[in-house]
């Protein structure tokens, strides 16, 4: 029988302080595909979307929300490319993250994709501070998506979040947990300023 590796700490590994809820962020793929999201913390991470800011506040962005075993779960998952199918029917939610692209006068909403990010980066934070994990794909189909769930042409689906609890890297396929116990990374802060 192969033993559980246990995995690296997720904490991360900054020059300076971070909320926990920032140090502790990260995104994985083994989900708990027996756990469930409660409403209230459903309700309170998109709520937390909602309240993102936006240009002009305009409000960009728009969800479809799938829970496990439902018919939208299903479709969502249609969405997803394979490498990214097989790991997130696990997950408790599935939601697409949608821009509208124009404004009611069909006026180009430049920051739409800009200020949907900001509303996920919300969401998956909130999820962060009640005990949940997130995952953010963009390995979609977008067409797919924007056909199955007849969206106007203004709606774009740019990416899935997958929501949850967090499960056991054991049952991932053995490719995909090496990934999950990979160390966490990130370029240092100075090559980031120019």
């Amino acid at each position: 029988m192969p033993t559980s590796v246990a995995a690296p700490s997720r904490l991360a590994d900054s020059s300076v302080p971070l909320s926990d809820a920032h140090a502790q962020r990260w995104s994985t793929r083994a989900f708990d595909p027996d756990a469930t999201v409660t409403e209230q913390q459903l309700t309170t991470v998109l709520e937390a979307a909602r309240w993102a800011p936006s240009a002009s506040n305009t409000q960009p962005w728009r969800f479809i929300v799938g829970r496990r075993g439902t018919p939208t779960h299903d479709t969502i998952l249609t969405g997803l490319i394979e490498f990214n199918e097989v790991w997130a029917r696990s997950a408790s939610v599935l939601i697409v993250n949608i821009a509208t692209t124009t404004d009611v006068s069909g006026s180009t909403l430049r920051w739409a994709e800009y200020d949907l990010g900001q509303s996920v980066a919300h969401l998956s934070l909130q999820a962060q501070l009640l005990g949940l994990h997130t995952h953010q794909m963009g390995g979609i189909y977008p067409d797919m998506l924007r056909d199955s769930f007849g969206l106007a042409p203004e709606l774009l689906p740019v990416s899935v979040t997958a929501l949850g609890v967090l499960g056991s890297a054991d049952a991932l396929p053995e490719k995909l947990q090496a990934r999950e116990l990979a160390p966490r990374t990130r370029l240092p802060l100075g090559a980031l300023l120019l």
